[in-house]
């Protein structure tokens, strides 16, 4: 897979020129992010619709922002237009985006998006849905079209085992972000104690992973980005314990500590040497495309290459 840059946000046309390029590689997915520019919905149709094999995913789209009806609707819509070739990855965000940026409250995440799969799922399946949940209600909301022809797989970004269990159980794929090699086995663990609570196992599931790849020979400048880059999401407590549980605890207590007392460059500083190199790839194509396979080694059945310069 490829991910539309996150941290350097591209226009549209911009982004088509990199799909296409990436069509014409042969790469299997271009993952779309949908954070503080281009919104994912535009952005997949206006993709899917000017290229013709390549798979266009959303990576991915809080639940929060949307109901899970319209999210059923997109989800018809985006299938209707390229039959195969539609992943809708969902998620929570953070209490930052959702709370702050949106100002919707950021309450019993897990739960909500439990719900707003299962009445999507019904969606698509064509069913009449009524539905009374914690979050959701809703009653007799039927799509007015024939639903789409080929199944969407529904893929949910996860880091913690509950959300990891979530997803082996009810989802087709699961997004990962941010982990280690060495990581990903313990990842895979949990999804299998999800696929067995629903009685089923890991056979066709898709378990695909943002990798924060930079091909060039310029590396310390790149792992200074990187630095930066990690530096913002170790301030968010669901990925400080996330790296923590990963083995870095001395780095997350070293970046908490000055970014709280103002020292910016000293919590940029706390991303050490082994940090970097776990988390992010940065050198000559022939050790990148290494770097990567361990990746695959390690479990992932879809590396998704999120190029940074």
């Amino acid at each position: 897979g490829l991910a539309i840059p996150v941290s350097n946000p591209m226009p549209l046309p911009d982004q088509l020129k990199l799909a296409r390029e990436a069509e014409a590689r042969g790469y299997d997915t271009v993952w779309i992010n949908e954070i503080n520019s281009t919104d994912a919905v535009t952005a997949m149709a206006f993709l899917a619709s000017h290229t013709e094999r390549v798979r266009i995913a959303s990576g991915i789209i809080p639940v929060q922002t949307r109901t899970p009806v319209v999210l059923g609707m997109t989800a018809a819509s985006l299938g209707s237009l390229a039959p195969g070739r539609i992943g809708m990855g969902l998620g929570v965000s953070s209490r930052i985006i959702i709370g702050q940026w949106h100002g919707i409250p950021f309450e019993k995440p897990m739960a909500r998006l439990r719900e707003a799969v299962t009445i999507i799922r019904r969606i698509l399946a064509g069913e009449r849905v009524s539905f009374e949940g914690e979050f959701y209600r809703l009653k007799n909301f039927r799509l007015a079209v024939s639903p789409p022809s080929q199944p969407i797989p529904i893929y949910l970004a996860a880091l913690g085992p509950k959300m990891l269990e979530l997803a082996g159980e009810i989802a087709d794929g699961v997004l990962l972000n941010f982990i280690p090699p060495a990581a990903i086995p313990r990842a895979i663990g949990h999804l299998e104690i999800g696929a067995r609570r629903a009685g089923r196992s890991l056979d066709g599931f898709d378990i695909a992973g943002f990798i924060r790849v930079s091909v060039g020979d310029d590396v310390e400048a790149a792992r200074q980005w990187l630095a930066r880059e990690l530096t913002g999401y170790a301030i968010v407590d669901s990925y400080s314990r996330f790296f923590t549980a990963c083995g870095f605890g001395d780095e997350m207590e070293t970046v908490s500590r000055c970014w709280q007392a103002g020292d910016r460059a000293g919590a940029v500083s706390g991303i050490s040497p082994r940090f970097l190199d776990a988390l992010g790839i940065v050198g000559p194509a022939g050790f990148c495309r290494q770097r990567i396979k361990d990746y695959v080694s390690a479990g992932l059945t879809q590396p998704v290459v999120l190029p940074f310069t």
